[in-house]
């Protein structure tokens, strides 16, 4: 029996992957923890569309399966580093002990973007992330909502090596999952977040700069889990993996 559950597992990985779903959001003036302009200036955020669950490990065997390049065995260290797909069982194979349904982790930046392009895609910006990260089930914006920061700091303090949960939890008022509580996202431009006030910066993220809630041109100071994020983007490489690591991808109106 489990070799024939084995079997099975096999053919439905070998089935064409359904279309994912994507759902519009309607975009607009947004607080963003990184102001626009350095100081208060709100985002402008044009309406776009996004990918309503994060890639899954199935969903990402079938991309490498299309596109071998992006193999483990294959992707050239300069797209991703040692830690690439690292949990699989094999090069083409998720193994019993990794759950087709969970998010894919361990992928680096060039790797998620090239996936997102499969789907006629890109990954979302941070102002795109920060703004559907922001909804619950009731609201586009709970972010006052200290019920709300509570329950998303909680998924903070998981142990990193907690097992991932799978996709599908409850939607939020636009019809997005598991963007707060699953897996860290890429954003297509994690290195830009924190940048010097001096223009002649050429170092990229400003991370020395930066300390936790503290930083002095960040809003929202109250929202510690956000600005986890932006310290966590910031400090990596476009190759770098990571065991929490996922995204999700994004399309222009």
């Amino acid at each position: 029996m489990k070799r024939l559950a084995v079997i099975l597992s096999g053919l439905l990985l070998a089935l064409p992957a359904a279309a994912a779903d994507y759902v519009a959001l309607p975009g607009g003036s947004f607080s963003s923890v990184l102001p626009a302009d350095g100081k208060v200036a709100p985002a402008r955020i044009a309406p776009f569309h996004l990918r309503t669950e994060p890639v899954t490990n199935a969903e990402f065997l079938a991309f490498t399966q299309k596109h071998p390049e992006w193999r483990r065995d294959r992707v050239p260290a300069l797209f991703a580093d040692a830690g690439y797909l690292s949990h699989w069982a094999g090069d083409n194979t998720l193994g019993a002990a990794i759950s087709p349904t969970q998010p894919v982790t361990r992928v680096s930046w060039f790797a998620a973007e090239a996936y997102c392009e499969s789907e006629h895609a890109r990954l979302p910006t941070w102002y795109e992330w920060e703004y559907a990260a922001a909804a619950d089930s009731e609201r586009a914006d709970a972010r006052n909502d200290p019920a709300w920061r509570e329950r998303v700091l909680i998924w903070y303090s998981r142990p990193s090596n907690a097992p991932l949960p799978e996709v599908g939890g409850a939607a939020d008022i636009h019809g997005v999952r598991d963007l707060n509580g699953v897996v860290w996202e890429w954003v297509d431009d994690f290195n830009a977040l924190l940048v010097g006030s001096d223009s002649r910066d050429q170092d990229g993220a400003d991370k020395f700069k930066f300390c936790g809630a503290g930083a002095l041109t960040m809003q929202e100071k109250e929202n510690y889990a956000t600005l986890m994020r932006v310290a966590m983007l910031s400090s990596l490489k476009a190759s770098n993996t990571t065991t929490n690591l996922g995204f999700r991808c994004a399309r222009p109106d």
